[in-house]
């Protein structure tokens, strides 16, 4: 693949992640994903992430768009949990069946370095934040808007753990209802 070639930034990120399956996220280096990417160069990367850590959290900025936007979109009729549960549904949307074997491999990567795990406790809290300002935005209290974040968080990310591994063929959408119907469930059972 020659270095002009389009998606210079997708290749990276799939070429971190076989890397990192393959021989462990502290022995890959950045040339070696360059490399892998169809034949790209170290400043190609550079140009694109600022470390090796954070092409696995490519598009993080987008997640946050994709809830604040749903957020922001749902009816003045809905709940802040409906709010919610919308913009899960749209960002599980962005994650198509072609990406389920990256999101295995990427999970046990993450499993395997305590400095990605560091790191995916700050995105998780990066998506909570954007959900919460975007309930924010909206006149949802504080308080109210931080516990329907937190929530749909909890619900994306593990409808992506078990679509991650999962060998049925649901959607992460369909996986992500499921959740957020278990954690609805749960709440119930609080009182």
């Amino acid at each position: 693949m020659a270095r002009w070639e389009p998606n210079a930034r997708e290749r990276l990120v799939r070429a971190a992640i076989d890397l990192f399956a393959e021989q462990g996220y502290d022995a890959t280096t950045v040339n070696e994903i360059a490399e892998r990417a169809g034949g790209l160069t170290k400043t190609t990367f550079f140009r694109h992430f600022s470390d090796k850590r954070e092409v696995l959290y490519a598009g993080q900025e987008l997640h946050g768009r994709i809830v604040s936007d749903a957020i922001g979109g749902a009816p003045d009729s809905a709940t802040p949990l409906q709010m919610v549960a919308s913009a899960v549904d749209e960002l599980a949307a962005v994650f198509t069946e072609d990406r389920r074997e990256m999101a295995g491999k990427l999970r046990k990567v993450i499993a395997e370095s305590a400095e990605l795990q560091e790191r995916a406790a700050f995105k998780r809290a990066a998506l909570v934040g954007a959900m919460t300002a975007a309930l924010r935005e909206r006149r949802v209290p504080e308080l109210v808007a931080e516990l329907a974040a937190e929530l749909g968080t909890r619900a994306f990310y593990g409808a992506f753990g078990r679509w991650a591994v999962a060998e049925d063929p649901r959607t992460l959408v369909e996986h992500a209802r499921q959740a957020f119907g278990e954690l609805r469930a749960a709440m119930s059972e609080l009182e």
